[in-house]
């Protein structure tokens, strides 16, 4: 039997955002078997590993409900034609620094799949919780398609290569098949493209991904399999459109209106913010090969996102973190938390990137919480993040402890 005991902790409440001090915390086989008020004099068992965290914060891992642990460039076209084994070597310290930071979970959005999710659930390579996504589905022309414009459409090779985040499939029986396949090769749940994006050449921000009857079929198919949609979408239309079909989640969002927002609080959708990567690509980008193309599109999203979450806050839409982060920049994922705290406060940060994400997972009471039946994702932090979010940024520096499934990664 594998015990932990934390012992005498501030323990973070994320949904009342309290902390209750003075708790002890047991850890058994994986699980959180109960917080009690700290006893001086309770019976521990040879073995059990005790862990001093008075005075501490004692908290659920974070989520991070957007990432792509396989994008080790900044240009996803140098990222999807490396070799396979290269694709595969340059996820490993991504996946390891999303845990060290204290994302012990992660959705990722396009390109990771259950190979290294299964990687880092028997710790086969060190790396955070993996929901994959697969491959994301994208129209001919749209935002996973990273072919160049040219005399002649080449087939593309998306699908063959470990670094491609996304293939391109046309027509409502080849998406149905598409997502058939993902699903069978162990996809959680499907991301499909929506709209125009940012990081990818032919298509303009305004631009409609995929048909009414082709996004309708891949929901059917997802849903056929026990998941849902997630859809990249940027526009008031295909926000719109993409829920109105059956989509769950929207990812980004960064030009919703009122209106629209009003309209998946209604649906009861999620939306996925990721203000953090709009930050890095105008700060970074052009230095770090991003192309022109794609540096020229920034400011059109970057300029309303942090308005979006304005928008989508009074709405009540419940939102969950993500950080989209590719290349070098990965190492600003926390920062994520220090922008949504600016503009919403720490508490809502907090429970978008706890509560929120695991809703949005379909892990509610298992993950995001500290609580007795959870899984034991647990950081212990030197502060208090309700009232300094800045104890969680940087590279986790200040997160003495990190367990994953009850397992110490840090120490």
């Amino acid at each position: 039997m594998n015990t932990i005991l934390f012992q005498s902790a501030n323990v973070l409440d994320v949904a009342s955002l309290q902390l209750k001090a003075g708790q002890d915390v047991w850890v058994e086989n994986g699980l959180i078997k109960s917080v009690v008020p700290h006893q001086t004099d309770v019976f521990i068992a040879s073995g059990t590993k005790v862990v001093k965290a008075e005075g501490k914060t004692l908290m659920p891992g974070l989520i991070d409900c957007h990432v792509h642990v396989i994008a080790a460039h900044l240009n996803l076209n140098v990222t999807a034609n490396q070799p396979n084994v290269f694709a595969t070597l340059r996820a490993l310290p991504i996946m390891k620094g999303m845990l060290m930071r204290g994302f012990t979970t992660v959705r990722d959005a396009g390109g990771g799949d259950w190979n290294l999710a299964e990687a880092t659930r028997t710790d086969m390579v060190v790396g955070p919780r993996i929901f994959a996504s697969g491959r994301a589905l994208s129209q001919t022309g749209g935002h996973g398609d990273g072919r160049p414009r040219s005399d002649v459409i080449e087939p593309c090779g998306c699908s063959s290569r470990v670094g491609a985040l996304a293939r391109v499939v046309d027509g409502v029986d080849n998406v149905r098949l598409a997502v058939r396949e993902e699903i069978m090769k162990g996809a959680n749940q499907i991301k499909i493209m929506a709209s125009g994006g940012v990081a990818s050449p032919n298509d303009p921000i305004h631009y409609l991904g995929y048909s009414e009857a082709e996004i309708r079929a891949i929901v059917e198919e997802a849903e056929h399999a026990g998941t849902y949609v997630m859809a990249h979408a940027y526009t008031p239309k295909a926000i719109h459109r993409a829920v109105a079909f059956g989509v769950r989640s929207i990812e980004h969002g960064n030009l919703i209106d009122e209106a629209t927002s009003l309209f998946l609080a209604e649906k009861n959708a999620f939306v996925v913010p990721t203000l953090i990567t709009y930050e890095a690509l105008a700060n970074e980008g052009a230095s770090l090969g991003l192309p022109a193309v794609s540096v020229a599109k920034i400011e059109t999203v970057r300029s309303q996102g942090q308005k979006a979450l304005e928008i989508l806050a009074k709405a009540g839409v419940t939102m969950a973190l993500g950080t989209d982060l590719l290349g070098e920049s990965h190492r600003h994922q926390s920062e994520e938390l220090r922008i949504r705290a600016g503009i919403l406060g720490n508490g809502a940060a907090l429970q978008q990137a706890t509560l929120n994400a695991a809703e949005l997972l379909n892990m509610s009471g298992q993950l995001g919480v500290v609580k007795e039946g959870a899984i034991a994702d647990l950081l212990l932090v030197n502060g208090n993040p309700l009232v300094d979010i800045s104890c969680l940024l940087g590279q986790g520096d200040h997160i003495e402890v990190i367990v994953k499934d009850g397992k110490f990664y840090k120490q």
